[in-house]
């Protein structure tokens, strides 16, 4: 090829390039995807009069991927003894790398909004397991919260310390967490999720030691980065039997944190069976006054007693803090249930099948009911006027 062509060609891709530049006003591939948030005008009524999005093509192909990787689960584990008992800390990032705003509003920000919303999506599918926090801001790790089984305290105690400092740690966290979850019964299955915004970590000393003890604890340690690879947190979940992963954006971590709300397979040490002692307790009356085993405080009229030793604590799950019965309610057992005893999953039924007569006693939903042939012209009309 000619030095005259090479050039040419040459002057073509540049002109290529500024002009998608022009275009997309020379933001980074980060910063498109909020240039055009309007969300406000890709929304319209439905016949109900509640707003839905007029695109929701996105939304359908999110639950389809949502069906089936829940399908591909269900089948790989449908033999495999889960650990419904959990005992999970959360081990926050507050290092002044949270401060970073490729997340809008910042890291810290999107961190709190999807732990808060974990936290509550753990409690729904885990009645029985308990949940701590701990921040790493400084070099230090704090315990914010110890185990327990209230979300409203974990996400208040949460909110109200927010705040960016210093580096971070995974050592420090790892030790603090480690001395923490020995605490645990064996029959509790004992778990780690890193939430990690730095590039690196300021540890004191021999972090592949630390590593090795929570291995030897059978600690399960789980990472998901916000801003890249780091050999160190791949290590980690290697050898501990978690996962880990890198957040892309908001909708992505979203999507990472909420893989962790159902109970994983269990360890084979403790895929054993036994059996484990639990009371019932009764709640306390309305005006009756008490001393609260949890806060020392006394407390009146909330709580509820231990069938063993009369303590009073004030929620549950827990254990007593006396006697060391685990104190469940009976909901809360019966709704751990449904992880061992998992509906089928559902198959994907075509507008054809459904119009065809041989199939009409399926086109509704046994459940509630109402038509599937409505909802699928819906869909079409939608999907329709959009193109």
């Amino acid at each position: 090829m000619k030095n005259s062509e090479r050039s040419r060609l040459n002057g073509e891709a540049e002109e290529e390039d500024d002009e998608e530049e022009n275009l997309n006003g020379g933001l980074e591939a980060w910063e498109r995807s909020y240039a055009d948030d309007r969300s406000w005008e890709a929304l319209q009524e439905d016949e109900s009069g509640f707003l839905q999005p007029i695109d929701s093509s996105a939304i359908y192909h999110a639950q389809y991927r949502r069906r089936l990787r829940g399908r591909s689960l269900t089948a790989a584990t449908a033999r495999i003894q889960k650990g419904l008992i959990r005992y999970l800390y959360i081990v926050i990032d507050l290092s002044r790398a949270a401060a970073e705003m490729d997340l809008r509003p910042s890291r810290m920000a999107v961190v709190a909004k999807q732990v808060e919303a974990f936290v509550r999506e753990f409690f729904d599918q885990n009645p029985l397991s308990q949940i701590g926090l701990v921040t790493v801001k400084d070099g230090v790790a704090n315990c914010l919260t110890d185990l327990g089984g209230s979300p409203e305290f974990h996400i208040k105690a949460l909110m109200g310390k927010l705040g960016c400092s210093g580096d971070s740690s995974i050592q420090n966290a790892l030790d603090l967490v480690h001395r923490l979850l020995n605490q645990i019964p064996s029959y509790g299955h004992r778990e780690v999720l890193i939430l990690y915004s730095a590039l690196s970590t300021c540890d004191p000393g021999d972090i592949m030691e630390t590593i090795q003890k929570c291995k030897e604890s059978k600690i399960r340690c789980s990472v998901i980065g916000l801003s890249a690879e780091m050999f160190i947190c791949k290590h980690l979940c290697q050898e501990t039997g978690g996962t880990y992963s890198v957040a892309l954006d908001e909708s992505h971590f979203k999507e990472l944190i909420l893989e962790h709300a159902p109970p994983p397979p269990a360890i084979a040490e403790f895929a054993i069976a036994s059996l484990i002692k639990m009371g019932f307790p009764q709640r306390a009356g309305e005006g009756s006054i008490s001393i609260c085993s949890c806060h020392k405080e006394v407390k009146v009229g909330v709580g509820y007693t231990c069938p063993r030793c009369k303590a009073r604590v004030c929620e549950l799950p827990t254990e007593c803090r006396i006697c060391g019965l685990q104190l469940v309610s009976s909901p809360h057992l019966a709704r751990s249930y449904h992880h061992l005893f998992p509906i089928a999953p559902f198959n994907e039924a075509t507008p054809s099948r459904l119009n065809d007569l041989r199939n009409i006693s399926r086109s509704t939903c046994f459940g509630c009911q109402q038509s599937l042939l409505a909802s699928v012209s819906t869909t079409t009309k939608v999907v329709q006027g959009k193109s």
